[in-house]
Formats: C-alpha cells, structure tokens, sequence
C-alpha cells in the first residue's frame, strides 16, 4: 500500500509506503537516541517528499545526449517553497531538500499558549516570490490542528496560493479542523493516530516531537 485516502478527511493522503511506515515506528519507540531520530526523520521526510511532489507540472525542453539531442521534461515554473512551522518543522525541512535543493525556504514561528491552546506567531520570513510558489507547510506533528490552520491562514494573507501540508503524524481533531478551515489544502501524513489527550498531545504518538528532535523537555 503506497498511499491512500481516509473516507472522514477526503484531503488527505496517508503515505503508506512499507519504508515509511517502518521509519514511523522506529521514531515512535521511545529507546531511540536523540540522533537516531534526528537522522531517521530525515530519512522519513525524504520519502514523504516523493509523495507530495507527484503531480508537479512538467515542459519538455531539447537537451543534447551525448548521442543526439532529445525532447526531455523538465519541472516547469518556478521551484517550490518549503516552510517549516518553528521549532520542530525543521527535523523534516532537510531531507525534503535533499530531494529538492533548488526549493526555497521560508520560515514561520508559532508557539502554543500552554494554557489556551491557541498559536500565537513570532517569527515570519517568505520570499518575495511566494505567490508564483507551490507552498509545501511542514510540521512533524499535527495535533490540534490551530497552528497548522494559523500557518496556512498567515500564508494566505502574504500570497500564497498553492499550500500543501505535511506532517509525520496526525490527531483526528486536527485534522478536522484543517478540513473545516482550509479544505481546499491537501494534507499529507505517514498516519492518522487514535486522538489527543487532555494536554493536546496525539496518542499513541511519539512524544514531543521538538523535544526528541533536539534533546531538550
């Protein structure tokens, strides 16, 4: 099962590659070492990458092989541009450049009230371009989902008219309510865990996502 759709969120797509499904499990045991995590969420967001670019448009262009020249596609318009959601967006932003280095890069702060639950933004950085962009938003964990629509919603105000959302894992209420605020975004995640708990964490999870990203609680 490479990828599949959930009949409750008709805009998201669970990436169900055996690969990624094997990395989501080693990120979820809480024995794996700070470093390990750190590499394998590279890995896991890599592969995820592929999944989220599927359906770039493409021109053919004439290149000269070393045998004769050829019509050949290549990525049309302009690149993508990735935005972490600070701080924990940033374990997944490096293997998605891996895969495509020429993507630009913006960067946007949110940190949730511990009381309210609700995002509060210290930190917006775009390119000027952004409008001409596809918008790929990135967050390990999407849980309640406030910051994630609060990003998405931010992006709109600056231009950005292609917005696509990616997250290792994802909580039912968050989910919800992405698809009640922005259902024309297209979610992707590796799986849509049981629920949150009383302090808005997703169950069974893998913890802070943050925290075991960089080694701080």
């Amino acid at each position: 099962m490479q990828a599949y759709s959930d009949a409750r969120f008709p805009a998201v797509t669970v990436v169900g590659h055996p690969l990624v499904q094997h990395k989501l499990t080693l990120l979820r045991q809480k024995a794996t070492p700070t470093a390990e995590f750190r590499q394998i969420a590279r890995e896991i967001s890599l592969l995820m990458a592929y999944e989220v670019t599927r359906d770039l448009p493409l021109d053919t262009v004439t290149v000269e092989t070393p045998m004769e020249a050829m019509e050949a596609p290549l990525l049309s318009g302009k690149k993508l541009c990735f935005v972490p959601i600070l701080r924990a967006g940033n374990g997944i932003l490096d293997g998605m450049l891996d895969l495509v280095p020429s993507a630009r890069v913006g960067h946007i702060g949110l940190y949730r009230d511990p009381a309210t639950l609700v995002p509060v933004e210290y930190y917006l950085k775009l390119p000027d371009d952004i409008p001409e962009r596809l918008v790929v938003v990135v967050d390990p964990m999407l849980a309640t989902g406030h910051s994630a629509a609060a990003a998405l919603t931010r992006l709109r105000q600056a231009g950005a008219a292609q917005l696509r959302f990616v997250c290792l894992l994802a909580a039912p209420e968050g989910l919800a309510v992405l698809q009640d605020e922005h259902p024309d975004v297209p979610v992707f995640t590796a799986a849509i865990d049981r629920c949150l708990d009383e302090h808005g964490y997703i169950c069974p999870g893998l913890g802070d996502a943050g925290d075991r990203l960089y080694g701080t609680k």
